[in-house]
């Protein structure tokens, strides 16, 4: 992967107030999801009698509804110009969704709940990012993308914390979890609307008519497409993160403690997010990107080897870390190479492939677990990442040869 930031900026700036926010927007809706999608898998296999397959497919599909709407808000918010109305109305759909998980009795309540929280999700997605790269100082991209994933990535262990803590308040009353999630979801909207404000396109800007127009992807680089089929291979090894709850639940982790899984992973994502997008600035990307692949490999193994709650503890740790190496800094790329007038396209696209990606990689998990067992799942998902691995190295190498 070329390394796009051979001339770091001469003397060091600050990351803007409105990247801030947006961050804090992010940790607020993750901490109201995450307090659901903690307990989630668990109430369906345990409550409703769904099974493990059936969670790779609700999963999967709710997580490619949210990439396939990202295409399209993405795009819609270059021809607009306006990209916080777009993620205001993202927020506010998911907002309105918290209550009906509390509410439901059937499993079509839940994946109905699920669907339109991702649609929200999907509508939100590409046009935040986008206007998080429009505010970026020019060189701070890695930082820029670091931070907003450290602090969407700290509401996804505050999340489970709190469900932990309710949890044990509540005597195992998994729906009261699901009614204190509905605060902070609206905490994140009224933020949005209040505290987070659109970058004013200049008069000169070129403005695509039909973004998703073939003459209108052209003009994204052959850099952006090579970032965006590196992380489809990426994806197709990092199946939904429900898989690690469930493997904790097979290992007979007390109920009220399996939201702990979600909070080591993230607590060490969120750490490394913010560093590594630093380095990222300064350092050759492809080479940390490798590395977070091998984190990945890693992680796949120590899960699939029996042993017991440590390996599980130590496995979960390495998948987190690997987050935090790959997740920000595929963003940045993505923000670096997409020019400005399609950057909600370029993000939306990215999402697209790799939701797609992820909506096989999890229906593959289930199927795995449900046949082979846990094991099975894991050792699928540490091969798939070892081959985009290689897949890396060899392209880092072809680059290198071709400079010369």
């Amino acid at each position: 992967m070329a390394d796009t930031n051979d001339t770091p900026p001469a003397a060091p700036r600050r990351i803007p107030r409105s990247i801030w926010a947006l961050g804090l927007v992010s940790m607020l809706m993750d901490v109201s999801s995450e307090m659901i999608h903690a307990l989630l898998p668990v109430y369906l296999v345990g409550t409703l009698g769904v099974s493990t397959l059936a969670v790779g497919f609700i999963e999967g599909i709710a997580e490619s509804t949210a990439s396939i709407m990202k295409v399209f808000s993405g795009a819609l918010s270059d021809w607009l110009g306006r990209r916080k109305l777009l993620t205001a109305i993202g927020y506010g759909l998911a907002a309105l969704t918290k209550p009906v998980f509390p509410l439901a009795q059937t499993v079509g309540w839940v994946v109905a709940a699920r669907f339109v929280d991702r649609v929200g999700k999907g509508i939100r997605g590409a046009p935040r990012d986008a206007l998080i790269a429009d505010l970026t100082p020019p060189g701070m991209s890695g930082a820029a993308f670091g931070l907003r994933q450290s602090l969407d990535t700290t509401g996804a262990y505050l999340g489970p914390l709190l469900a932990i803590a309710l949890m044990w308040l509540g005597g195992d009353d998994i729906p009261l979890v699901f009614w204190c999630a509905v605060l902070p979801a609206f905490g994140a909207f009224a933020l949005i609307v209040f505290g987070v404000h659109d970058v004013p396109r200049a008069a000169a800007a070129r403005r695509p008519r039909m973004p998703l127009a073939r003459a209108e992807l052209a003009r994204l680089p052959a850099h952006y497409w090579w970032v965006v089929a590196v992380a489809a291979v990426l994806t197709l090894a990092r199946f939904s993160e429900a898989f690690l709850v469930l493997r904790a639940q097979e290992l007979k982790l007390e109920l009220a403690w399996i939201p702990l899984v979600l909070v080591l992973m993230n607590v060490v994502y969120a750490l490394a997010a913010y560093p590594f997008g630093r380095l990222a600035d300064r350092f050759d990307r492809g080479l940390l990107l490798a590395a977070g692949f091998a984190m990945l490999v890693l992680a796949d193994l120590v899960l699939a080897l029996p042993g017991g709650l440590p390996g599980l503890a130590a496995g979960v740790l390495l998948w987190g870390l690997h987050m935090g190496m790959t997740q920000g800094l595929l963003a940045a790329l993505v923000a670096d190479a997409a020019p400005d007038s399609l950057r909600g396209t370029a993000f939306g696209v990215f999402n697209l492939v790799c939701g797609l990606a992820l909506l096989l990689a999890s229906v593959l998990a289930g199927g795995l677990w449900q046949r082979l067992g846990p094991q099975a799942t894991f050792l699928g998902g540490a091969a798939f990442a070892a081959l985009a691995l290689f897949g890396l190295l060899a392209l880092l190498r072809r680059q290198r040869v071709a400079r010369r």
